[in-house]
Formats: C-alpha cells, sequence, structure tokens
C-alpha cells in the first residue's frame, strides 16, 4: 500500500478575498477532504500536514487587541493552538466523508513539536514576519515591554514583528505518528511546520520562530519512509518565468534537472523556493516522487494528469 504525505498550504482554508470566518474555512477543508478520501478509498495510506500563518496571524491580532484585559500568549503557544484548532476542521470533516463512505478507519490529529537548533543562524538573523502592522509609536511602546523583538518596514503599511525560520531537526511526536499509521489510521501531524522547541539540558523547551512547513512535511515523509510527498498550493506546479508573460508550468522533471534550477537561484524565498528544497531533500533520501500542485485538483495531481511531477 502506498504511503503519502499530503502538504496542504494555508489557501486550503482562508482563500483570496475571505475574511477567514470559522464558517470559510471550515467549508473549504470540506472540499479538500472529499478529496483526500477519494485517494482513501482508491487504497493510499494518508499522512496530513498542513500551513497555519493565516490563523497565527489572526490569533496574534487577538492577543494585541485583548493585552490589557488577558495576558498574551508567545508565538509557540498560538503555533499549537492553531495546530489543534485547524488539526480539528481536517479531522471532523475527514471523518465524516469516511462515515459517509461507510470507510472502516479513524483520523487523528496530533499536536506535534519540532525540535530545532538554538545555534542555527536563524536566531541571529530573523526574516520571517509574523502577525499586524505597527506604527512607530506603537513599535517604541512595544519595545519597552519586549526588548528581544525585531521588526521590519513594509512602505505603505508599517512596521511587523520579525521571528527566526530555523530548520526542523527531529519530530519529537514521530515514534506515536508511526504507531497510528501502523494501526491503519489517517494522522494529521506537523501544522504549520510544527511547534518549534529546543533541547535545555534534557528538556523541552518552546521558542518563538516559525518552522517552514514544506520542510517539516518533507522531514516526516523521510522519517515515515513514506513512497510519495504531495505539496498542494494555489497554483498549478512549478513554473519558469513565473508572474511574465512567457511562464511557463514544468509538467515532468527529474531531480537533476530540478537541482540545477534550485542552484540558480530562481526560486522565490518563502514561496516555491521550500517547497523545491523539500522535494529534492525527500527524493535524495529514497522518496519515489514528489507532486507539487494545485489544492483543488488533487486526486488529478496524484494521478500525473496535472501538477509538476518529479522523480528520481
Amino acid at each position: 500500500m502506498t504511503l503519502i504525505v499530503i502538504a496542504l498550504g494555508g489557501n486550503a482554508f482562508i482563500q483570496k478575498g475571505q475574511k477567514g470566518t470559522f464558517e470559510e474555512q471550515y467549508r473549504n477543508i470540506q472540499r479538500v477532504s472529499s478529496q483526500i478520501a477519494d485517494l482513501i478509498e482508491m487504497g493510499y495510506k494518508v499522512v496530513i500536514t498542513h500551513g497555519n500563518g493565516p490563523q497565527v496571524g489572526i490569533n496574534m491580532l487577538r492577543y494585541e487587541a485583548a493585552k490589557n484585559i488577558i495576558p498574551p500568549y508567545p508565538l509557540h503557544v498560538a503555533d499549537a493552538e492553531t495546530q489543534g484548532f485547524l488539526g480539528y476542521i481536517i479531522q471532523q470533516t475527514l471523518k465524516n466523508e469516511i462515515l459517509k463512505r461507510e470507510i472502516n478507519t479513524e483520523v487523528v490529529a496530533i499536536i506535534t513539536q519540532v525540535l530545532v537548533d538554538r545555534s542555527d543562524p536563524a536566531f541571529k538573523n530573523p526574516t520571517k514576519p509574523v502577525g499586524p502592522f505597527y506604527n512607530i509609536k506603537q513599535v517604541e511602546e512595544l519595545k519597552k515591554r519586549l526588548p528581544n523583538w525585531q521588526f521590519t518596514f513594509v512602505k505603505g503599511k508599517g512596521y511587523r514583528r520579525i521571528v527566526p525560520s530555523p530548520k526542523p531537526k527531529r519530530i519529537i511526536e514521530i515514534d506515536i505518528i508511526k504507531e497510528l499509521i501502523r494501526l491503519g489510521y489517517v494522522v494529521i501531524a506537523c501544522g504549520g511546520g510544527g511547534i518549534p522547541v529546543i533541547k535545555k539540558n534534557k528538556y523541552l523547551a518552546g521558542i518563538d520562530a516559525v518552522i517552514d512547513k514544506d520542510l517539516t512535511s518533507e522531514l516526516l515523509a523521510s522519517c515515515l519512509n513514506a513512497d510519495e510527498l504531495i505539496i498542494l498550493t494555489d497554483v498549478d506546479g512549478i513554473y519558469l518565468d513565473f508572474g511574465t508573460d512567457k511562464q511557463r508550468l514544468i509538467n515532468r522533471i527529474s531531480i537533476a534537472e530540478l537541482d540545477k534550477l534550485y542552484k540558480m537561484d530562481i526560486f522565490e524565498e518563502g514561496s516555491m523556493k521550500p517547497k523545491v528544497e523539500a522535494a529534492i531533500k525527500f527524493l535524495k533520501r529514497g522518496g519515489k516522487r514528489v507532486v507539487i500542485g494545485n489544492i483543488l485538483k488533487l486526486r488529478d495531481s496524484i494521478l500525473g494528469k496535472t501538477g509538476t511531477q518529479i522523480y528520481r
């Protein structure tokens, strides 16, 4: 039986033009869950990961708005909260699809911690923007309370907090995930790239950072010896000359060819670049296939009819 890891992009929950209400996110995931149920019916063993960027941003807005009433939580707690909330939506909508089709399996969402290295260069050079925009007066007030916070300025919008984006090193709950898969369950794990934690002596501690969800999805897929990694986003795959009149979709490519393109540094940081990096790592570690495709075309992507198909 083929084991696949499906990495859902942030647009799985909130699409362009939407406000991000619970009802909108629930309906969006219902459509995705229907496609995932198709794959389960086809005999695939499925593990699901997902993004959480918009939801963490919303949580941080809530913290800021209510700071005079309720103490705001750290970023790593916002990661945990959104893992639970989004995992619940996927778990319930997919379970309902499974019940409708009378498939005999369970769906389990795991709150997942991911170990990062405190000496990772990312901690000396934060680049990942999170949370709301501030004016200069608000930044000065925040600096008094939170002197370690760093900000970047975006013209026309204001100042925004930036945090480190370290590489994922180890998935803390990996043995639990493996056991659940062995039992035949559909597992949802590593939401938002995982809750970043560091080792303090022999103990774990949360740390404010953002781990790239695609790189964590690759680490999970490799640790599970998955056959395939499916990375879903809001475009149909990898394009050359993306965003220009000359853009063209890569339908099929070898890892060697993709590695050459990656080294040319033509992919956008924080967008397609980590997806390509994840694809290369997974195939080099023994994976059989990676597909980067549109979240609305999951079944066709799996069947090789659309998306960018990447092989060893």
